[in-house]
């Protein structure tokens, strides 16, 4: 069951994610917090804003923590399901706890944090999963040029 930590989290994720979409980006945003829940990191999706294919919410996120010897003590919280290239960043740093806040409307790569032990909570959050419906059927062609689906797919 999540506690208020973990909501609180989240929460942080959703303001980021809605910050993307005011900029005109992908509405994701994530968190890094410490196990007091002490928000050491946030950042939100900045592909569209920046230019950058790599500028994903967990990616931007983890850059903005710097260089750190605790990431093995660390909560990454997002609002929507990290693809592979971000579970892939939460792995290489050995992030223990990764929070998700829908993976309805996408579907990262939960089995592959499994598989390495990570501790996966799905919140299934009613606004993350409201505001990436809502963004998939507006642009549809961002969605999918951010999730890699060619032109006529």
């Amino acid at each position: 069951m999540p506690d208020d930590t973990t909501h609180a989290l989240l929460d942080t994720a959703l303001e980021q994610a809605e910050k993307s979409l005011r900029e005109g980006g992908i509405p994701i945003g994530s968190v890094l917090a410490t196990p007091e829940g002490v928000i050491v990191a946030r950042g939100h999706n900045r592909r569209v804003q920046d230019g950058d294919t790599t500028a994903h919410a967990e990616t931007v996120c983890i850059r903005a923590a710097g260089r750190r010897r605790d990431w093995h003590t660390l909560t990454l919280a997002s609002t929507l399901s990290p693809c592979a290239m971000c579970t892939g960043t939460a792995i290489l740093h050995r992030i223990p706890r990764i929070i998700i806040g829908e993976h309805t409307t996408f579907m990262g790569r939960e089995d592959w944090m499994a598989a390495e032990g990570v501790q996966v909570e799905v919140l299934h959050d009613p606004r993350c999963i409201d505001l990436m419906t809502r963004f998939i059927r507006e642009r549809p062609d961002l969605w999918d040029e951010d999730i890699g689906v060619p032109p006529d797919a």
